[in-house]
């Protein structure tokens, strides 16, 4: 699991003072990994879904509910993930593996339970 490179930058810029929020997050699917920058390996599956997180504590932060994606586009087998400050566009947060691939068919739906970063 990795920040990006943006997600460092704008972490770091807080220190001199420089305001960092992000309004919502959403989850990209890979199939495989996807790069310190979140484009590498995207799924056919485009389509980001919003994900929330619940307070951090002891360096670490989980989301608060279930992501999903329904009547997945393609088959393929989903095995990272990206978060972006936006539905499309916008910045790479973080990325990471998931904690097992998972074969999907065409028209299926595909869920995330649980996902939790942690800084090193």
């Amino acid at each position: 699991m990795s920040i990006s490179n943006y997600g460092e930058n704008a972490l770091l810029g807080t220190i001199s003072g420089t305001s960092f929020s992000v309004a919502n997050a959403y989850l990209q699917l890979h199939v495989g990994d996807a790069g310190e920058d979140g484009t590498a390996n995207t799924a056919s599956e485009t389509t980001r879904q919003q994900v929330s997180f619940a307070s951090a504590s002891g360096g670490s932060m989980a989301s608060s509910g279930t992501v999903e994606w329904t009547n997945v586009s393609s088959t393929e087998t989903y095995s990272h993930w990206s978060l972006w400050d936006a539905s499309s566009s916008g910045n790479c947060l973080w990325s990471g593996a998931l904690a097992s691939s998972a074969a999907v068919t065409a028209g299926d739906t595909f869920q995330i339970t649980s996902l939790t970063l942690t800084l090193d």
